[in-house]
């Protein structure tokens, strides 16, 4: 561990002897006597610090900060501050430790920020201490994101601990990083604390079955999260056995509205557990449980509950292998019972054409289902004409599915559209704003947190 009070000598935890710069000073008078450029406070603090601190300038943050005075000029307020390290439209330098530390002294004292992104960067542990300590600081700041940092057990313990006493943020996100068991369990212990988070994202965190279920037993509890991603956690055995304590969760809290368990390798068994429970629970409105290996028998339990329950809004099931016989489950269900689910994705399911065919029909008897997504199936020209006529009769529009017809020799055949429920989820578009609707429709229809 680090020694904390290397931050008053002039440096941060973990840095080398600072280095004198040799970089020139666009902020001072130019040598002709005449006034100097007028520049924004953040830009130029900055530079000052880096100055001051003999650390090297990263000109990707000289720019963004040079984008952020501007918005303060007009009078903006509740900022996100963007210094994403995988935005492709300009050169960046990513976000280092040192980096994060010039911010943090920055950051801490400005009350204009209301979020900050600093995705697919390099700040490990280092950067992971300033987080903490700006969480401490900043009370202004709503929306933080860490996603891919190299962040480890102990930068997830001081960020889970820094959020005791934490009142203001609303949405953190953690995906990517390798807290692991350890760091998990850090979180699940915040969240008995904690009171004013409402969406967590641990998605990817190599997170243990012992911290799966503290976070399944402690949301029992707490009153506040609304949205929680606990995908891909490094679970051993056949047993299902976080479904279990899951699906026990879903009957006791009546908060939660968003749900993610991608990759827990859930079965027919397991998704029973959970059906079992959202005939209990009236608050969860989009259940994310793709890339597991439910199959035609594990979709009997969901149409029997989607037939009474009456708040699930939103169903992903991308990526399993329900076949035809659990389209046409789902399809029965959709067309004569159910009409509060408004999205479904059984994206790369094996469903051959008369699967797709039933779900097609049943549209047309539900008016409440308004997205669906099928690519990744095996489309026969029955499905093709199918679902050519929903588009071309309006029933389904071209932004609420990620299918395209079109037409060869006079046979119909359909193209992949890059629409869905999160497909932004990863990564950013090259061009176009990153939270658009058609790409992420199932943050859009079940709006939590505010941001992706």
């Amino acid at each position: 561990m680090w020694d904390p009070g290397k931050e008053a000598a002039g440096a941060g935890p973990g840095f080398p002897t600072p280095v004198p710069t040799t970089t020139p000073n666009p902020f001072s008078a130019p040598a002709d006597g005449s006034a100097p450029e007028v520049t924004g406070h953040l830009q130029e603090t900055y530079y000052n610090l880096c100055m001051e601190k003999s650390q090297k300038i990263n000109t990707f943050i000289l720019h963004i900060l040079q984008e952020v005075d501007e918005e303060l000029e007009k009078g903006s307020e509740g900022i996100t501050l963007n210094i994403a390290g995988n935005s492709r439209l300009m050169p960046e330098e990513r976000v280092t430790g040192k980096d994060f530390w010039i911010l943090f002294r920055i950051l801490k004292k400005s009350p204009y920020i209301s979020g900050l992104d600093v995705r697919y960067n390099l700040i490990s542990d280092v950067g992971a201490y300033y987080a903490a300590r700006l969480l401490q600081k900043q009370h202004k700041l709503v929306y933080l994101n860490l996603m891919f940092n190299d962040i480890g057990p102990e930068g997830g313990e001081l960020i889970a601990k820094a959020l005791h006493k934490n009142t203001t943020l609303k949405y953190l996100r953690m995906t990517g990083n390798k807290i692991e068991n350890k760091g998990g369990m850090f979180f699940a212990a915040m969240l008995q604390i904690n009171s004013s988070l409402e969406k967590l994202d641990l998605g990817d965190c190599d997170l243990g079955m012992q911290s799966v279920i503290a976070f399944a037993t402690v949301l029992t509890q707490n009153q506040t999260i609304k949205g929680i991603n606990l995908n891909r956690p490094i679970l051993y055995g056949e047993q299902e056995e976080s479904t279990v304590h899951l699906g026990h969760m879903l009957k006791e809290n009546h908060c939660l509205v968003e749900l993610h368990v991608c990759k827990h390798n859930i079965k027919n068994c397991g998704i029973k557990q959970l059906c079992d429970a959202l005939y209990l629970n009236r608050s969860l409105r989009y259940l994310d449980v793709s890339c597991n290996k439910i199959t035609c028998d594990g979709t009997v339990f969901l149409a029997d509950v989607l037939k009474s329950n009456t708040t699930l809004e939103v169903l992903d099931l991308s990526f399993n292998r329900i076949e035809n016989a659990g389209a046409k489950h789902l399809s029965e269900t959709l067309a004569s019972h159910n009409r509060s689910l408004r999205a479904l994705s059984v994206v790369s399911n094996n469903i051959q054409g008369e699967g797709l065919v039933a779900l097609s029909q049943s549209m047309k008897t539900n008016p409440t289902l308004s997205n669906v997504y099928i690519w990744g199936n095996k489309f026969d020209e029955a499905t093709c004409v199918a679902y050519s006529d929903l588009i071309q009769t309006g029933r389904l529009k071209p932004d609420n599915t990620d299918v395209e017809p079109f037409v060869v020799d006079g046979h119909m055949y359909l193209a992949e559209v890059s629409n869905g429920l999160k497909k932004h989820y990863y990564w950013r578009p090259i061009y176009g704003e990153a939270c658009t609707n058609s790409p992420n429709a199932g943050f859009t229809l079940v709006p939590v947190g505010g941001h992706l």
